[in-house]
């Protein structure tokens, strides 16, 4: 097993648009080493996001080769993407997505009703990923009683609950302000060195992009060289 933990050859990815068809990745490669915290940057319609989802294999290449760990998710059918999706991705959005009607103990549970684990089980995980974040005290409170900040603290214990390898951030400080983005930031960059996740983060905030080990531009479907933009 090399260190790499991700490796995508050759991929482009293509939607049909009525009788138009819209290049969104073109021939792209990429690897991502295990323990990496890697800042995708770009303009808006660049590939980010698109890049982002064929990772976490919500998505498929319309061409090319994806490995994530031992996986080859552009071999994989729907089904088994899902189950593995579970155990080795963590996804973190711009909006937290947390249910409203349940409190946050229970919303980071949510990722494990899908493995065999007991009622007790999830309920650990689910205290020491909050314990993780540094929100153990606010288990029973729902979202409508926490801070912006806290809520995605609240998602970040979600994703992480699973202890997947890889931790997917979409625009994870947009809906932000400066010093609760910081913190959210410096707590990714915690859970990268202290506890070994690899990160991969979509962000327009180049301020952001300094929290992580380096960063990449992404342009019309393909990677800037390391170093450019």
């Amino acid at each position: 097993m090399s260190d790499d933990l991700v490796v995508l050859k050759d991929i482009s990815r293509t939607y049909q648009k009525g009788k138009e068809k819209v290049e969104v990745l073109h021939q792209l490669d990429l690897t991502i080493a295990n323990g990496d915290f890697l800042a995708l940057m770009g303009p808006s319609g660049s590939g980010k996001t698109t890049l982002l989802n064929l990772l976490g294999g919500l998505d498929q290449p319309t061409s090319g080769s994806i490995r994530v760990g031992d996986a080859e998710l552009h071999k994989m059918s729907s089904s088994a993407l899902s189950k593995w999706r579970s155990t080795n991705i963590g996804f973190i959005f711009q909006f937290y997505n947390l249910l409203p009607v349940l409190t946050a103990q229970k919303n980071v549970e949510l990722p494990l009703l899908l493995t065999r684990m007991n009622g007790r089980e999830r309920a650990n995980r689910a205290a020491i990923a909050l314990s993780i974040v540094g929100l153990e005290d606010r288990a029973k409170h729902y979202p409508r009683e926490l801070s912006g900040g806290q809520e995605q603290r609240v998602a970040i214990a979600r994703a992480i609950v699973s202890d997947p390898n890889l931790l997917l951030c979409d625009e994870p400080t947009g809906d932000l302000d400066r010093e609760t983005a910081d913190e959210i930031l410096r707590l990714l960059q915690a859970l990268n060195k202290e506890h070994n996740k690899t990160i991969v983060m979509v962000t327009h905030d180049s301020q952001a992009a300094e929290y992580a080990r380096h960063t990449l531009h992404m342009d019309k479907g393909t990677l800037a060289p390391e170093g450019a933009g």
